[in-house]
């Protein structure tokens, strides 16, 4: 839900706390707000259990905790969470008058509604989770499917939007001639258009659509239907996130097939799982370039360097705590127009 962000605490001190697992991406948002993280511990025990505390007071302090939710490279996704639930626990009964996890990475996002009998919707749980340790407030980035996000939660829940960041990443050495903002799904042609929309504005002239048929059963992606003219054009391929980077290449390979001169892959969250390395090296796609919302651990330090460009979000985080904290809007943030 999109609630007031505009409730302030008069003389609250704010912490921002780094859960060891996002302690990188943390030091940068703290970097940025201007002040470093405060001190915690976590320890774990030899029988798998762990603990993690504030080392500071927290009483009537304005809370933010950095934990993103992705698996590995030493924790799962799951692991992670418990440790995030736990932590936000403890800062509630040490008397934080607001607590805001700042999840850069959401697990469990894809799994929004029953597409199978007796489905679990696990986006629900999750949101039920961080509200039954006493959570304030939400920050990801790049949600899977906004309208779920929105509606799982009753709490205040806020999606960060990275296609400002993109954009101007892109505008250094955008190409000239046509340019098409492609989904690689039909799931996917809104974020695509509001790319695609951003994009023509700052560019000053039109920018093309297109969109790649994908039906997925049984783990098996299949269809190879293309809608859009992208002969001649240079593609943007717009994703929220790289699991293999299959989706990726199978889409530039129609977009290639069609007459695409070339193409660049975009998406908030590059996991790079079993495969990625393999998409990565495949020469449809020119150029990819993901956030450090995930770092990218799972691919040869080289190959990662020469082949993924990444965009920092810290600045977009701290920019939102700096907000939140004096009792700021986010719309603008959230609309990615800021």
């Amino acid at each position: 839900m999109l609630g007031d962000t505009r409730r302030t605490l008069p003389g609250a001190p704010l912490h921002l706390f780094a859960l060891d697992a996002t302690s990188a991406l943390g030091a940068a948002i703290g970097a940025a707000i201007g002040q470093p993280p405060s001190r915690h511990e976590e320890r774990s025990f030899e029988d798998g259990e762990h603990k993690a505390r504030p080392l500071v007071s927290v009483r009537g302090a304005d809370v933010y905790v950095v934990q993103s939710l992705h698996g590995g490279p030493g924790e799962s996704g799951n692991d992670k969470l418990v440790r995030l639930l736990f932590f936000i626990g403890a800062l509630r009964d040490g008397g934080a008058a607001r607590i805001t996890a700042v999840v850069p990475y959401l697990a469990y996002s894809r799994k929004d509604r029953q597409t199978k009998p007796r489905d679990p919707v696990s986006t629900r749980y999750m949101a039920e989770l961080i509200e039954a340790v006493g959570t304030d407030a939400v920050v990801t980035l790049d949600v899977h499917n906004i309208v779920a996000f929105q509606n799982a939660f009753r709490i205040n829940a806020w999606h960060l939007d990275t296609r400002r960041l993109m954009i101007e990443r892109l505008l250094s050495d955008l190409p000239g001639g046509a340019i098409v903002v492609a989904s690689p799904d039909p799931g996917g042609v809104k974020r695509a258009q509001l790319f695609r929309e951003m994009l023509e504005a700052r560019l000053g002239r039109p920018v093309g659509a297109a969109f790649m048929e994908k039906r997925r059963s049984g783990g098996v992606v299949s269809g190879t239907l293309l809608a859009g003219d992208v002969e001649g054009a240079h593609a943007i391929i717009v994703d929220d996130m790289i699991a293999s980077g299959h989706t990726m290449v199978r889409a530039a390979e129609a977009l290639r097939a069609q007459g695409a001169l070339g193409v660049t892959a975009i998406a908030g969250h590059g996991l790079f799982t079993e495969g990625g390395a393999a998409a990565l090296a495949r020469p449809e796609i020119d150029r990819w370039i993901v956030t450090d919302a995930v770092p990218l651990f799972r691919l040869p330090e080289d190959l990662a360097r020469r082949r993924v460009e990444v965009v920092s979000v810290a600045p977009l985080f701290a920019q939102a705590i700096r907000r939140l904290s004096g009792g700021g809007s986010l719309v603008d943030l959230i609309e990615g127009e800021a």
